[in-house]
């Protein structure tokens, strides 16, 4: 499996750093011009080529998720022109100079990985990082990656564009926050003055905005869409736990249905779901673990000491008999979620018990 990002040179400068690069900056494969070849490439795991970059460049943009450019900043932008498909999906390109003075965020700055990837190709050769993303240089909130590092992800990309283009140009703008961690902010200075945070929708009823980034794990009703998602981008935070517990031997599927229906029923985005949480006893329990696999949710175990720490109103003494523990889905919840209360105490359908809990953010 090829190493995440390909670092190419066509000349004697490029080559010098670029196998400089490959010594300090892991996960790099090296590619250059075999005119320059040393002897001992094949033992470095070093790629060598024949005629133009341009011909190695479509096979680049398949296999990495970055591409490091010792080449000149126009020979780059009408290389890879042709290749261009969707910021979503086009890797990240850097271009440095041919003394290694200047490295360029070219292309997939933000959900790419460019601008933080020049950063630190930069600090490696010592060199000024070139970035002009509109949110980087004013230092005020990358629309398209709010939260990424949080484990955020965007459930409304269509008016991203223009979202962004509100933000930057100070235009006034509401940043509602349901739930999710408070520590987005990552600039040493204040949020700007044109970015008001509001804790709910309602308290925006006195604010005129142009733009809205919604944080929330709820399914907005019609006429929250249309007031905050017609120029606004709604953001899920992972911030709900779902306790449960089932049968021995009970099919993925049924999991899956009862979680969909149960979560609709709530109003709550299947895509906020963090994390699943059960009894230790269940660790190996094949449809959990389907479930959690299909959904990139981690399957966290308690025992049933640990669960019986948490008081219950109705607590189970058939349960016991079978497990040790009172209560398997509602003490789940609560531990893994830090919370003191459940937004589903407990809902038993079939061969499953189901509760759910919003993590408590400090």
């Amino acid at each position: 499996m090829s190493n995440p990002f390909a670092a190419v040179a066509i000349t004697k400068h490029g080559v010098e750093m670029v196998r400089n690069l490959e010594g300090q900056f892991q996960g790099t494969d090296v590619y250059y011009m075999s005119k320059f070849a040393r002897g001992d490439e094949e033992q470095l795991g070093y790629t060598l080529f024949e005629g133009s970059v341009k011909l190695i460049l479509p096979d680049l943009f398949k296999r990495y998720n970055g591409i490091i450019l010792f080449i000149s900043l126009g020979a780059v932008v009408r290389m890879i022109a042709p290749l261009l498909v969707d910021k979503k999906v086009d890797p990240a390109v850097l271009v440095i100079d041919d003394r290694g003075e200047n490295v360029i965020s070219v292309l997939s700055g933000h959900l790419g990985g460019a601008n933080e990837l020049t950063r630190q190709v930069a600090e490696v050769l010592g060199a000024r990082a070139v970035i002009t993303t509109a949110s980087d240089v004013q230092g005020t909130i990358p629309v398209d990656m709010f939260g990424r590092e949080l484990g955020w992800i965007v459930d409304s990309f269509d008016k991203a564009t223009p979202v962004s283009a509100a933000v930057v140009n100070e235009e006034p703008v509401a940043l509602i926050q349901e739930t999710g961690e408070r520590n987005w902010w990552r600039y040493n200075k204040p949020v700007p003055d044109h970015i008001q945070v509001f804790g709910s929708m309602q308290e925006t009823e006195s604010f005129a905005f142009n733009a809205a980034l919604v944080v929330s794990d709820r399914l907005l009703s019609a006429a929250e869409e249309e007031r905050f998602l017609t120029n606004g981008v709604l953001y899920r935070p992972k911030s709900l736990v779902l306790g449960m517990g089932c049968n021995r031997g009970t099919a993925m599927e049924e999991l899956e249905q009862e979680v969909l229906a149960t979560l609709e029923e709530l109003s709550l985005s299947v895509k906020s779901v963090r994390n699943v949480a059960t009894i230790d006893l269940k660790k190996d329990e094949e449809g959990l673990l389907a479930l959690c696999a299909k959904y990139g949710w981690e399957l966290v175990t308690y025992t049933p000491e640990e669960l019986n720490t948490v008081q219950l109103a109705n607590p189970s003494e058939t349960v016991f008999k079978y497990t040790g523990a009172y209560g398997v889905s509602e003490p789940a919840a609560l531990l893994s979620s830090g919370a003191d209360h459940w937004l589903l105490e407990k809902k038993k359908s079939g061969n499953l018990t189901i509760s759910v809990a919003r993590v408590a953010f400090d």
